[in-house]
């Protein structure tokens, strides 16, 4: 009966949800039929309730293992825009972190390509409110997640403007933020729409080579386990990993359309239940089968500055095969394919263990106690960009570049290279050591006169590569040129270096 439908659905989101008490969840049954009543007789392009977009939104939310609060509000972040709900009422029902949030969603707009200087206001929303709660970000992004899914009815511009917006700004921020879940998904569907019969080419490649790869990869994986469990290694998970559609056909361009040329279409995990055994794991594989040369690395000892870990290595399987390998922890794989949002569920961990690489994520959670107490800490394993983020937009100037800047900053390819003492400096591709300089600290930057990349002298227009061991040597009395403006890539940098070069000449 369709007075039944609404407990239904309840359920069905309570029972997603991976972690929740007896108050949580009856706030969350509140805050469900309030939103339902408040948009009562609002109907989407496909007919449907509207509330069933708000109902899909939370449901993503919960299967993410996002928090309470978080759900809330996703059930609730159209409900100023759209209503006559008040603030203050969604304040006494809901409290102030469920408004909070509702309005840093609401205040973001809707991103649309319709002139250089609307799109730039609403990205300078977008980006101040994620840097003040990541979980704003998040709610966006199951938002239009969901909106994604249901592409298929509104009008061609429409579906062409939403695809560009996450393939150049949702997909880019979802991958920086390690939800690999939600990063392939939205690439994928707007690659299906923006270009879809390349979508449908690369579809079909990969269907031929993937029903191939299947039967080989389940045969190969009971070698795997018979030589784990010869080891007394049997506390074991394996799956198998298939590569996205529209990663894959970025990678066939640069392949020039040969498919047997890339080693990654699918590839085995092996989730096992600590870190010591994720490296006994990889040398019994290392004993048993020949591995490619320069195709293990290790991000379990240096993870990815998203907090991504996992071992991966290569390996031939001796009947002409090869298969890429990932070994990894359950927690490992869970913000591998949840990132931030999987920090969220692991709660009392210390610097130190596997999550310590994503503990500046609860600096912009409000309300939220920091596990971490010493700066230091902090400081050190907070990326720049989510900082950036925020500052980058938090001005009042206009500037046609902008919108280039942040693409550059942020979205684009990414090089990882280290300073001496091995902590990992995030930059775009092409960057310099001065804008590396930078990246440590505007002084630094400032008095920058010669770099070491590997132990040895470079020019300062060297462009890094991943895996760079950086060294930065500074003297007090030199000042930055004009001729550097030629050499950084990073707004930060550059920015920077103008500011220095005007104070210089009204000295």
């Amino acid at each position: 009966m369709p007075q039944q439908e609404p407990d239904k659905r309840i359920q069905i989101l309570i029972d997603t949800m991976k972690h929740a008490d007896p108050s949580e969840r009856k706030q969350i049954a509140k805050a469900f039929e309030f939103s339902k009543q408040a948009h009562e007789g609002t109907l989407r392009a496909s007919g449907e309730p509207y509330f069933i977009h708000l109902f899909e939104t939370s449901k993503i939310l919960a299967e993410i293992g996002m928090d309470s609060t978080t759900i809330i509000a996703g059930l609730l972040h159209d409900i100023i825009e759209d209503t006559d709900v008040s603030k203050e009422e969604i304040e006494k029902e809901f409290g102030k972190d469920v408004l909070f949030l509702i309005e840093g969603v609401t205040k973001l707009g809707k991103l649309k390509y319709r002139g250089l200087k609307r799109h730039t206001e609403s990205l300078r929303k977008f980006f101040i409110a994620t840097s003040q709660d990541i979980r704003v970000l998040i709610i966006r992004l199951a938002d239009r997640l969901h909106n994604m899914r249901t592409l298929k009815y509104l009008s061609r511009e429409k579906q062409i403007r939403k695809s560009n917006e996450v393939l150049e700004i949702f997909s880019p921020l979802a991958y920086r933020l390690g939800m690999r879940v939600i990063h392939k998904e939205l690439e994928d569907i707007a690659f299906s729409f923006i270009n879809p019969e390349e979508y449908q080419e690369t579809l079909e490649l990969l269907k031929k080579r993937k029903k191939r790869d299947m039967k080989f990869l389940e045969k190969f994986n009971r070698s795997l386990k018979k030589a784990l469990a010869k080891e007394k290694i049997t506390k074991i998970n394996t799956s198998f990993r298939v590569k996205g559609l529209y990663s894959l056909y970025k990678k066939l361009n640069r392949k020039d359309g040969d498919i047997e040329k890339i080693y990654d279409i699918t590839a085995m995990r092996i989730i096992t239940d600590s870190v010591g055994n994720c490296y006994k794991i990889l040398g019994i594989i290392h004993g048993t089968w020949k591995p490619l040369p320069g195709r293990l690395k290790d991000y379990i000892a240096l993870p990815k500055p998203n907090g991504y870990q996992s071992i991966h290595t290569t390996i031939f399987t001796g009947d002409g095969g090869i298969v890429e390998i990932q070994i990894r922890t359950k927690e490992m794989h869970d913000i591998a394919e949840m990132g931030v949002a999987s920090h969220l569920v692991y709660k009392g961990n210390k610097a130190g263990d596997i999550l310590s690489q994503m503990m500046w994520i609860k600096n912009l959670i409000p309300g939220v106690k920091k596990e971490v107490e010493t700066p230091e800490i902090i400081e050190t394993v907070a990326p720049v960009w989510i900082k950036e983020l925020g500052k980058e937009f938090d001005k009042e100037e206009e500037s046609e570049d902008l919108l280039e800047e942040v693409r550059t900053d942020f979205f684009e390819h990414r090089v990882f290279a280290f300073t001496p003492n091995g902590d990992v400096i995030d930059l775009p591709v092409g960057a310099s050591p001065i804008d590396f300089a930078y990246a440590i600290h505007t002084h630094i930057g400032s008095h920058l006169s010669g770099a070491k990349v590997n132990g040895k002298m470079t020019s300062l227009d060297t462009e890094l590569e991943n895996g760079d061991i950086v060294e930065i040597i500074t003297k007090k009395t030199i000042t930055p040129t004009r001729k550097w403006l030629e050499m950084v890539k990073t707004s930060e940098a550059r920015r920077n270096i103008k500011a220095k070069l005007k104070i210089n000449k009204s000295d």
